[in-house]
């Protein structure tokens, strides 16, 4: 079994190198939504666009709770890496996978039947009804296998790889580059192409990690079977909070694009483009969150709380360089970056003054994905629940909608801007002062 330990050797330089085919794996998976807005902002409109930014808003919220339990994932499985435990890593992959799979086909089929009426209850623009409904049908039934690959990519990042991951997604990248513009345009399929050609893609990446990950026994697996009641409840027990954070994330995603959308299409669009740029910025600080998660989930199963506090002074270091240096490209190239996906004026003009606002803020949120993916590795699943409700619920949503009242369009980005800043000094105190340290997942099974 291919693994790495970081429970010893140079952090800097473990974390540069962990990061940086996760960084790589982030963008490859982005790029998915990335080509399909590119091709339908550019054949069909920013009617298409907009309603690509609403599905993908929607599928993620309704989906939360299984991006959640992946985290739930990499915190228990990275802890038994720590401990030296094959046995542990069996069973709890065996529960992970059993657990998955029933949720994402209860999901998949729930978002089918609702994804009409969710898209209504957001606001959604006439216009864009139907094409966003289309594409998020499509989308829900190919759940099973959107999630099964990124689970996979979850296992190899607790065990120390994150280069196997890379491949599988590589895979689907290429082969959704290649079919997307014939889907969209060559067959005539429109938005409903788009959707076609993600989801296809993705269960090749899937059936591939899965067939080679078998064959090469790359980590320990057993036939599946239904998993035993202690390891359901540890699963739940952190899984559930961890699946909440990410349904309080989106949620909190979703009810702010409620607010863009009572501006009108044009908003719509330059924001769903803005928002597909963001997604870039973001993956270094997501990348480190989620090393600094692996990393120091090793650490703290194996007792080590020196090294897991270097890991997050370092990932904090490697944040501030990286986010700053986004913050100037993007404020300088923003308008350049907007009109990859859009041509209508008032939407390009929308879009760059929006992430001219924001870039500088980037950092800020940054910070969270750190301090947050170090309490994370703990299995302080509620605390961090409580630290994103207070930064989306308390903080963004509010600020926003308030910034938006007074100061138009534009009080969008400042609004969110500031939500970074004061929950990046809300984080910090609860990292510094809060009681994550205590929880003892062992003691709990």
């Amino acid at each position: 079994m291919k693994s790495y330990d970081f429970t010893q050797g140079n952090i800097f330089k473990q974390l540069f190198v962990f990061s940086g085919p996760i960084i790589l794996t982030n963008l490859l998976q982005i790029s998915y939504q990335f080509i399909d807005s590119l091709w339908v902002g550019n054949l069909i409109g920013e009617e298409g666009l907009g309603a690509v930014s609403l599905a993908g808003t929607v599928l993620t919220t309704v989906l939360a709770f299984v991006i959640g339990l992946n985290n739930a994932a990499l915190t228990i499985l990275s802890q038994q890496k720590g401990r030296g435990s094959e046995a542990g890593l069996k069973r709890y992959l065996n529960a992970f996978i059993v657990i998955l799979t029933v949720l994402s086909l209860v999901f998949g089929i729930f978002g089918f039947l609702f994804s009409e009426p969710i898209l209504r209850l957001m606001g959604t623009p006439a216009d864009m009804l139907d094409m966003a409904d289309a594409y998020l049908k499509i989308s829900f039934l190919g759940i099973l296998f959107i999630y099964g690959y990124n689970f996979i990519g979850t296992v190899f990042r607790s065990i120390g790889d994150s280069k196997t991951p890379l491949y599988f997604v590589l895979i689907a990248v290429i082969c959704n580059a290649i079919i997307d513009p014939i889907f969209i345009a060559g067959f005539g399929w429109g938005i409903k192409g788009a959707a076609i050609a993600t989801v296809f893609s993705q269960a090749l990446a899937f059936l591939i990690g899965a067939i080679y990950t078998y064959r090469h026994k790359l980590v320990p697996l057993v036939k599946p079977h239904l998993p035993a009641k202690n390891e359901i409840f540890t699963i739940l027990k952190l899984g559930v909070p961890a699946g909440l954070q990410m349904s309080v994330i989106s949620a909190g995603s979703m009810a702010i694009m409620g607010v863009v959308t009572s501006f009108g299409s044009p908003v719509v669009a330059g924001y769903g483009a803005a928002k597909r740029l963001d997604s870039i910025i973001m993956l270094p600080a997501q990348a480190l969150g989620t090393s600094v998660n692996s990393m120091a989930g090793q650490n703290i199963g194996a007792g080590n709380w020196k090294r897991v506090h270097k890991i997050t002074l370092y990932g904090f270091i490697y944040n501030v360089i990286f986010m700053l240096g986004f913050a100037v490209l993007i404020f300088l190239f923003a308008d350049y970056g907007i009109k990859l996906f859009l041509q209508e004026a008032q939407a390009v003009d929308f879009g760059t003054k929006y992430l001219k606002i924001i870039a500088f803020f980037y950092p800020f949120l940054g910070i969270n994905f750190i301090l947050n993916g170090t309490v994370r590795a703990s299995g302080a699943m509620f605390q961090v629940l409580v630290l994103n409700f207070i930064s989306f619920w308390i903080l963004r949503f509010p600020l926003t909608s308030i910034f938006a009242q007074r100061f138009g369009e534009n009080g969008i980005g400042l609004g969110m801007g500031l939500s970074f800043l004061v929950s990046s000094i809300v984080a910090f105190l609860y990292y510094q002062f809060g009681k994550w340290r205590h929880k003892d997942l062992i003691r709990e099974k």
